[in-house]
C-alpha cells in the first residue's frame, strides 16, 4: 500500500466483487450518499462475466480494475490495498450498503481519539428482504475483543475502518482461505489492537441469496480451524489467550467431526477426531506445565 500522491483521501474504500451486477450499482450509490467526501472508491473486479464493467460507464472518482479470473474475495480485497492511498481503509462487500453518515461517524471517532487504530459499527441485518435480529451470539464489544472474536465473526468487513498502518503490521487478507478470511483477520487485528465499537446501525448486511460463501461452502469450521492453528503462532500470545484459542479448537474439531460423520464422510471426520485429540493432549500439557 504505497502512497502515489499528493493529494492523498483520508479514506480508501474497497470493494470487492463478482457478478454481483444487480447489487453492486446499490453498494457504489451508498458510496456517493456519504455525508463525508474525502474517499476515494476502488473497486476490484474479481473476473466476472455478467457485464459488471458497464456498471461504471460514466460514474465519475470510481478507480475501477478487473482481473482476468476469479481468485476468491481475499485477492481481491488485497489487489485493492496496493491501490488505496488513504489515511484510513474501509472496505464494503458488493452486497452491502452503508448509511448516509457511516463514514462521518467513524471519522469523527477516530479524530476525537486519535490512539484508537480501529472501529467498527452496529449493522442492519435484512434476510431475503426482511429485516431480522441478530442473535446474542453476535453481541458486538468494544476495546480488546479478541476473546469475543474467537467462537465467531463479530466483525462485519463493511463496517469496520482500520489505520492503514494496522494492515502494514498485521498483514493483508490471507488468500490460502476460500472462506473466512475475515475471521482471520479479525482474530490478528484484535490480538494486537483494541477495537472499538460504534453503537450506530450504520451498514446493512444483506443476507439470502444463493452465492454467499457460507452456502457455497459446507462445514465453513474448516477455514476457522485453520486460522485458529495460525494464530497459535503468534509470538504475542499470552498463556491465558493460548488457553482461549485451545479450548475453540477442540469445540470446532469435535463439531466438524461430529458433522462429517453424519453426513457419512468418514474420512473427513476421522481426520478432525484426531486433530481433537491432538489440541486436547496439548491442552492438558499446557495446564499441567504451564509457562
Amino acid at each position: 500500500m504505497q502512497d502515489t500522491g499528493k493529494n492523498r483521501p483520508r479514506v480508501s474504500v474497497i470493494i470487492p466483487t463478482f457478478n454481483r451486477r444487480a447489487f453492486l450499482l446499490e453498494a457504489v450509490n451508498s458510496v456517493y450518499r456519504q455525508s463525508c467526501a474525502d474517499w476515494e472508491l476502488i473497486v476490484v473486479d474479481d473476473g466476472s462475466t455478467d457485464a459488471t464493467e458497464d456498471v461504471f460507464c460514466g460514474l465519475p472518482e470510481v478507480r475501477y480494475r478487473k482481473l482476468e479470473q476469479n481468485h476468491g474475495v481475499s485477492y481481491a480485497r488485497n489487489r485493492g490495498l496496493e491501490m488505496a492511498r488513504g489515511e484510513w481503509i474501509c472496505f464494503l462487500d458488493s452486497d452491502d450498503l452503508w448509511e448516509p453518515d457511516k463514514l462521518k461517524r467513524q471519522l469523527e471517532w477516530m479524530d476525537r481519539n486519535p490512539d484508537c487504530r480501529a472501529c467498527y459499527t452496529d449493522e442492519i441485518w435484512i434476510r431475503n428482504g426482511v429485516r431480522v435480529n441478530p442473535m446474542k451470539k453476535h453481541r458486538k464489544y468494544s476495546g480488546w475483543i479478541f476473546r469475543h472474536c474467537i467462537p465467531l465473526c463479530i466483525i462485519s468487513p463493511s463496517s469496520i475502518m482500520m489505520d492503514r498502518r494496522v494492515l502494514e503490521h498485521i498483514g493483508p487478507f490471507d488468500e490460502s482461505l476460500p472462506a473466512c478470511e475475515d475471521y482471520d483477520l479479525w482474530l490478528r487485528l484484535s490480538l494486537k489492537y483494541p477495537v472499538h465499537f460504534l453503537e450506530e446501525k450504520l451498514i446493512v448486511k444483506r443476507g439470502g441469496h444463493a452465492d454467499q460463501l457460507s452456502r457455497k461452502f459446507w462445514g465453513m469450521d474448516r477455514f476457522r480451524v485453520q486460522a485458529l492453528e495460525k494464530i497459535l503462532q503468534e509470538e504475542d500470545l499470552m498463556p491465558e489467550q493460548r488457553g482461549w484459542v485451545m479450548e475453540m479448537l477442540i469445540e470446532k474439531c469435535r463439531i466438524l467431526e461430529l458433522g462429517f460423520h453424519n453426513n457419512g464422510k468418514q474420512e473427513e471426520a476421522r481426520f478432525f477426531s484426531r486433530k481433537k485429540t491432538l489440541f486436547e493432549e496439548q491442552n492438558a500439557g499446557r495446564q499441567h506445565h504451564p509457562a
